[in-house]
């Protein structure tokens, strides 16, 4: 494709949000075609990351990066022509103009440095969940890619169900009455970390200094990577920050938690108070089990509710509040007055309505799209056709609501979170866990 080509197309699709902005008849006029491939950058390719990008595959993938040579090289097999990057930054710089858009699948705690580098260029992104290791991290990419007016998805694949979106319907019209109790919980918490003492040699295919990214400096150990990142909280977020952003789905939408962050009437209105207790609390990871309650105002018409998130199987709420079912490992649940939502799908890929009278539950029409797929989604809406499902308007609170309930976690003791400002006003403790310092060389 000529240079020019390739600048006006980026012009035009750097214009569409995904915000419900449908590009029909002056697609041509944008130097846009409806059988035209985006240019697909892919930062992580092992794990996630490889069936993130087979869901991209029918674009053109023009990069991967990846700071294990052996996963780069297994993914290069795959597509031919494709340029080879260890450091995304390196990749952005030289490739500005080559690159619409971003799949980031790195590990937690480099999320929100590629994904935020990308947007800032004009990028489309699309990020794996939790959308960030931090709550500020995760403001940040929400208020980035509304600046950049630049169109994203959170991996919570589920988005693209059945179970999501019938339960999110059902939510909206009101099916189970007003809501004033709701729960979500995972399966188990985190085991006790020790850091390793001994250090030995970093693997000859890995960079270890690129994997650690923004994070302190600390010797390379196979205690970290792959996979096991996760339950250290120096890189990853838990069991909670894991799942939560799929478990939680349906439930974030349907209580419509979304509102307040939105700009618009006092921000003490919108502060929530959040009480926290855990067992097995330790400095390097995350606690055996941990149960926080979030106590948030009205929303609207809705009224207030009292959200429990919850992690081990000693916190998950008693079978008595589920019409008798035994609970699972993972599970939503939204107790009205007339019946209850419930998911015990970890992706929330299923969902049901409990009730006493189900003869008296009235079942609202459809009304949200089906069909495409998470991936495709996101491709059609970088293309302005439709719009993203999980965008990061939606998914940066959710994830600020995950990673406060870690915090809670961690704190054991109450404070209130400021959805308008991100801040932690009275608990200088729980303040701190907001953000964390990141190595020279690496920013927002």
């Amino acid at each position: 494709m000529a240079k020019q080509t390739s600048l006006n197309r980026r012009g035009f699709l750097k214009g569409t949000t995904g915000a419900g902005l449908l590009i029909c008849s002056s697609q041509v006029a944008f130097g846009y075609k409806a059988n035209e491939k985006l240019n697909v950058a892919c930062i992580g390719v092992g794990g996630q990351g490889v069936s993130n990008t087979r869901g991209v595959s029918g674009e053109n993938i023009v990069a991967v990066c990846d700071v294990d040579e052996k996963r780069a090289a297994q993914m290069l097999k795959q597509y031919s022509g494709t340029k080879r990057y260890t450091d995304f930054r390196l990749m952005l710089s030289e490739m500005d103009k080559e690159i619409d858009a971003v799949m980031v699948c790195t590990p937690d705690h480099t999320h929100a440095v590629a994904a935020v580098g990308a947007m800032k260029q004009g990028k489309h992104v699309y990020c794996e969940k939790p959308l960030t290791r931090t709550v500020h991290e995760a403001r940040m990419m929400r208020l980035t890619a509304a600046k950049h007016k630049v169109v994203t998805q959170m991996g919570n694949q589920g988005s693209a169900s059945e179970g999501v979106r019938r339960a999110t319907e059902w939510g909206a019209a009101g099916t189970v009455g007003p809501v004033e109790n709701a729960y979500l919980w995972v399966s188990d918490g985190s085991a006790t970390m020790t850091r390793p003492k001994d250090t030995p040699a970093v693997p000859k295919n890995l960079d270890w200094d690129l994997w650690l990214g923004p994070a302190s400096e600390r010797p390379y150990h196979p205690s970290y990577l792959p996979f096991i990142w996760r339950g250290w909280r120096h890189f990853g977020s838990g069991s909670l920050g894991d799942m939560g952003c799929h478990t939680g789905n349906f439930l974030f939408r349907c209580l419509n938690l979304g509102e307040l962050w939105e700009s618009g009437g006092s921000s003490k209105a919108k502060r929530i108070r959040i009480e926290g207790e855990a067992t097995g609390v330790h400095a390097e990871g995350y606690p055996a089990s941990t149960r926080v309650h979030f106590h948030i105002p009205a929303r609207g018409d809705l009224p207030a509710v009292k959200l429990t998130v919850s992690s081990g199987e000693k916190m998950r709420p008693s079978a008595d509040l589920l019409h008798g079912k035994q609970p699972g490992s993972f599970g939503s649940l939204l107790i009205g007055t007339k019946g209850s939502i419930y998911s015990s799908n970890p992706w929330n890929t299923s969902s049901e309505i409990l009730s006493k009278d189900k003869g008296s539950i009235k079942e609202p029409p459809k009304t949200l799209p089906r069909g495409v797929g998470h991936h495709r989604e996101w491709i059609e809406a970088c293309k302005g056709k439709g719009e993203t499902f999980s965008s990061f308007a939606i998914g940066g609170p959710l994830t600020e609501m995950i990673q406060l309930t870690n915090i809670a976690g961690i704190v054991g003791e109450p404070f209130h979170y400021d959805t308008l400002t991100g801040e932690i006003p009275d608990h200088a403790g729980a303040s701190a866990l907001l953000h964390r310092p990141y190595r020279k060389g690496w920013n927002l």
